[in-house]
């Protein structure tokens, strides 16, 4: 489904993404299927080791939305993640403040994070 969500077209999906190549296939629809700029996506959807940053994971599947310039936004609430993990909650902050990857507790709160970008 897309939404208009901030004047930007954000692709809401339920698609599981627990890869590079799973990253990629929804990068592609996206863009190529719905005209969209962003792509939201369930935390719960990413899997335990996206969250885990030793695994890597993490690194690997938003890259890929950086290299393509697809925005990306985690949606959920990782208060009990966020506590486990110092680098977690470092690494969830400095994305906060970037423009490319962004985790929210809604996605009604994606509108604010989007404005003017």
């Amino acid at each position: 489904m897309v939404e208009e969500v901030g004047g930007v077209r954000v692709y809401v999906t339920d698609t599981e993404v627990v890869d590079e190549l799973g990253a990629v296939d929804l990068i592609s629809q996206a863009v190529y299927d719905h005209d969209a700029t962003w792509v939201a996506l369930e935390a719960d959807l990413l899997g335990d080791e996206f969250f885990d940053l030793r695994t890597g994971r993490a690194g690997a599947i938003t890259q890929k939305f950086v290299q393509y310039g697809v925005g990306f936004a985690v949606v959920g609430d990782l208060t009990d993640r966020l506590a486990k993990s110092e680098p977690l909650r470092d690494w969830v902050r400095e994305s906060n403040r970037g423009r490319s990857v962004v985790f929210v507790p809604e996605l009604d709160e994606l509108a604010d994070r989007l404005q003017g970008r």
